[in-house]
């Protein structure tokens, strides 16, 4: 029987090439953003392949959340793989020039959307004792750079959740793990620091790891037998060693 996966941010990075990945191997799709236009666009390349549905909401927005996950048809209730994606960062300030709303922003979005979206599916999954959950973290969940302080916080309590869940799941079969990618090349440079200059400089003089490859390890994940969870994985470019290393060609 083929399986049902919601991804949420699903309408860019790794989110969107995780759909395009779960797609090739025949899963089905439940894709949730922010962007209209975008979950169309995806939908429509992506139904040639398996069957898709789409729910246009933001995570952070509680009632929006319950009663969009709520609203999915009879043929997409059943959810097999919730793949955690939406996330964000905003700026790189020291604690005490950060801005609120960017404060307010990451936590609602990296800390409580996955909270809501996760408190919407897993009653269903534990009524069927099955299911896979993974969460997408960061390196930064594991180690605090300079002026990461509320974003790098954020993705900690992704890993502390993760932990938490995989405990209180435990006992019904259901599988929750965790992938933590360190630099990867999409548009959140873009959204953290606003398309300047800053954003474009980022990526420059290495070769950062791409969605694609983190996709293709989230679908590596969620393939695995039914005795083998992989619980946390963190990856990096080859040329990054840590938050703050990264081995640069001038």
């Amino acid at each position: 029987m083929k399986k049902t996966a919601l991804i949420t941010g699903a309408t860019s990075g790794i989110g969107e090439a995780t759909a395009y990945e779960f797609a090739k191997h025949g899963i089905n799709l439940i894709l949730c953003g922010r962007r209209t236009e975008r979950l169309n666009t995806i939908q429509k390349a992506l139904e040639r392949l398996t069957h898709v549905h789409t729910l246009n909401f933001d995570v952070s927005d509680r009632a929006k959340t319950l009663e969009a996950i709520e609203s999915l048809p009879d043929d997409f209730k059943t959810i097999d793989i919730l793949i955690n994606n939406a996330g964000n960062a905003h700026g790189l300030d020291p604690i005490d020039e950060g801005s609120l709303d960017d404060w307010d922003a990451m936590m609602d979005i990296n800390v409580k959307g996955l909270l809501y979206v996760s408190k919407a599916v897993i009653p269903q999954m534990k009524a069927r004792e099955s299911g896979h959950i993974i969460n997408i973290g960061s390196s930064a969940g594991k180690e605090v750079y300079p002026k990461g302080n509320v974003y790098c916080a954020s993705k900690h309590a992704v890993l502390a959740i993760t932990e938490g869940m995989r405990i209180d799941l435990n006992p019904y079969g259901i599988k929750v793990g965790a992938v933590n990618p360190g630099l990867v090349e999409t548009e959140f440079s873009k959204v953290r620091f606003k398309g300047d200059d800053i954003a474009d400089s980022v990526y420059k003089g290495f070769e950062a790891l791409k969605a694609k490859d983190i996709a293709e390890i989230i679908y590596f994940a969620v393939s695995r037998p039914p005795h083998v969870n992989i619980a946390d994985l963190l990856v990096f470019p080859t040329a990054q060693a840590s938050s703050t290393i990264v081995k640069k060609i001038n």
